[in-house]
């Protein structure tokens, strides 16, 4: 019986013996250590793929018409589209090391993209030269703007530049005049002053009806396709390549024959989906003031969408979604036009 009980033992023994070998093997210092620099250096190959695929410098900014030439954005100042904006880079010395030019689309905005991770912090963007849709604003450039770093992670820098502005020869008439006018000279009067007649105070008027830009309104693609809502097409025309509205990026994406009407039927792809959706934005935004993006901002987003990866595309697709959507709180306030 003892004998039968020892040999009972011997499995049980064995088990125990492996399992704490096969402790000791992976609490050991030198196992710890080599999994340290096998975890180490797959962070770096990840790294060195992540820079060596999307390593890129990105510019972007906007031309205005400062039509009261007093050197900052106002009110009455307004995108310029066909303006040349030159971006230049100088050494310690004063020498130009780097430049590069690009022309505004139709809402003023320029994108430049440099290959690698050249170094633009003494880099400054200006207004080099008019095209079409200056007009009568083209006469003389604003002052030059410095880059502005905004991003940089694994080889991908976003610069951003304060608006370049572009003055008229002269100021329009419309502008007001001087903060500090110099004062009109005071007269004393001989004469006792004409005795003054007090009006009856006038009944209060009638509240303003509501105006339909300052409604908040937020519509989904479905409804800028149906004919009875294709009046609210004030600004932008269904034929309106989506080349011209989104610039050279959206070109090389989606071909220089699509039009906007065309993009609002994308479906089934990521980069339809985004189109799709900022297509529905930019109606939204110029149909209502209290929309989330103006216009300017919807080009912006679509273009720094399209120079990211997939990833970044679908997130700026979801955020126009749920814009467009009015995030549960806003609905659509379009009525059926009048045939």
């Amino acid at each position: 019986m003892y004998i039968h009980w020892c040999l009972m033992q011997v499995p049980s023994f064995f088990q125990f013996y492996d399992l704490f070998a096969f402790w000791f093997i992976l609490y050991s210092p030198s196992f710890m250590d080599l999994a340290h620099k096998l975890l180490f250096a797959a962070l770096l190959i990840f790294a060195a793929t992540i820079d060596g695929t999307q390593a890129a410098a990105t510019v972007s900014g906007a031309v205005f018409c400062d039509q009261c030439k007093d050197g900052q954005r106002s009110l009455f100042d307004y995108p310029l589209s066909g303006m040349k904006v030159t971006v230049t880079c100088a050494d310690g010395t004063g020498q130009v090391t780097m430049s590069r030019e690009e022309a505004t689309n139709v809402f003023g905005n320029y994108v430049m993209r440099f290959d690698g991770t050249p170094d633009l912090s003494n880099c400054n963007a200006q207004v080099s030269g008019s095209g079409e849709g200056s007009n009568d604003c083209g006469a003389t450039a604003g002052p030059a703007q410095k880059l502005r770093l905004m991003f940089r992670m694994f080889g991908m820098e976003i610069y951003g530049v304060d608006s370049l502005l572009s003055e008229p020869s002269q100021p329009m008439s419309f502008c007001p005049r001087s903060s500090n006018p110099v004062p009109a000279p005071i007269i004393t009067p001989t004469r006792p002053p004409p005795p003054t007649f007090r009006l009856p105070p006038l009944p209060p008027l009638p509240p303003m009806p509501p105006l339909p830009f300052s409604e908040a309104s937020a519509c989904s693609h479905q409804y800028w396709t149906m004919p009875e809502y294709k009046c609210y097409w004030r600004v932008l025309n269904p034929e309106t390549k989506v080349s011209l509205i989104f610039g050279p990026l959206a070109a090389r994406r989606y071909g220089s024959d699509m039009t906007l009407w065309e993009s609002l039927q994308g479906r089934g792809d990521p980069y339809k989906t985004l189109l799709r959706e900022a297509t529905t934005a930019l109606l939204n935004s110029y149909n209502t003031l209290q929309f989330p993006y103006n216009s300017i901002g919807v080009v912006t987003r679509t273009n720094w969408a399209l120079m990211g990866s997939t990833r970044g595309v679908l997130i700026t697709a979801l955020r126009f979604i749920r814009a467009n959507s009015g995030s549960g709180r806003v609905t659509c306030k379009l009525t059926p036009c009048k045939t």
